[in-house]
């Protein structure tokens, strides 16, 4: 019992490092079917505000303490530009444009750049076997990436095109492509993931992950509701289900999993 009691526990610990990763990607792909009945900025602010109410409301049972002072209401609109609007923004506007797998395995990124970061700001030890990791995943990344059509010629062509484009062009080229909007999403979700360490010195994590859900959503609807048009009316019975699945399991479950776990990362860190 001595022996396999740690085993268990650390399997049981080993579950909840990879649950959120697996409901964002599970949700990737139920949002992909969705978006043929919706508009995407709706269904990115209505991922955003019900899961951020839900988490207010288990850390109310909690005893969570609310944010309290200008600096906790600033890092919070802070983290909740960049992790909520930015990030679920490019990420529904990239959806739109690519596969849900693709999508997945790009947004998924994120903790490559989070290391890098990471070892940057806070200069956090990623030691020999770190970097081999990294840098497996990221030529793994982008290989999965490239498109299977592309090869060394059209490359040689590529390069000298962008370079007769105007900044105009480019910056509409890059937008209409898919990957790179999941690409700046997998970006701004990776900044979120290091503006926590700054949220949670002035406000409790679990709270600050619902407001930042919340402040983070309303944006996505307000320029929803100027730029996009009848996004309820092909709605039906299947994907109100869906969208609560996304909502609650691939919003506010994994979302609170995974700050409360980074946060316990960072306060470990800090400790030592």
């Amino acid at each position: 019992m001595q022996i396999l009691f740690p085993v268990f526990r650390f399997s049981l610990s080993s579950l909840f490092l990879i649950l959120p990763f697996f409901l964002w990607g599970t949700t990737m792909v139920v949002m992909k079917g969705v978006l043929a009945h919706t508009t995407p900025l709706f269904m990115a602010g209505l991922r955003l505000i019900p899961a951020g109410i839900l988490i207010l409301v288990a850390a109310a049972f909690m005893g969570k303490s609310q944010p309290q002072g200008w600096n906790a209401w600033l890092w919070i609109t802070i983290f909740a530009f960049v992790d909520g609007t930015l990030f679920q923004g490019f990420l529904v506007e990239g959806l739109v444009k690519t596969s849900a797998g693709l999508g997945s395995v790009i947004i998924d990124s994120q903790p490559l750049a989070v290391a890098l970061i990471s070892s940057w700001l806070f200069k956090e030890r990623i030691g020999l076997y770190g970097w081999l990791g990294l840098s497996i995943g990221a030529i793994g990344i982008s290989l999965i990436a490239l498109s299977d059509n592309l090869t060394f010629h059209d490359i040689h062509l590529f390069i000298p095109s962008i370079a007769e484009l105007s900044p105009y062009d480019m910056l509409l080229s890059f937008t209409e492509n898919g990957e790179h909007l999941m690409l700046v999403a997998a970006l701004s979700m990776a900044v979120g993931t290091i503006l926590i360490r700054f949220v949670s010195r002035y406000a409790d994590p679990i709270t600050s992950t619902g407001w930042h859900m919340i402040i983070g959503g309303l944006p996505l609807w307000f320029v929803s509701g100027i730029s996009e048009s009848n996004p309820l009316i092909n709605l039906g019975f299947s994907d109100w289900f869906i969208l609560g699945y996304m909502a609650v399991f691939g919003s506010a479950i994994a979302y609170g999993l995974f700050f409360i776990l980074r946060f316990k990362v960072i306060l470990s860190i800090s400790v030592h």
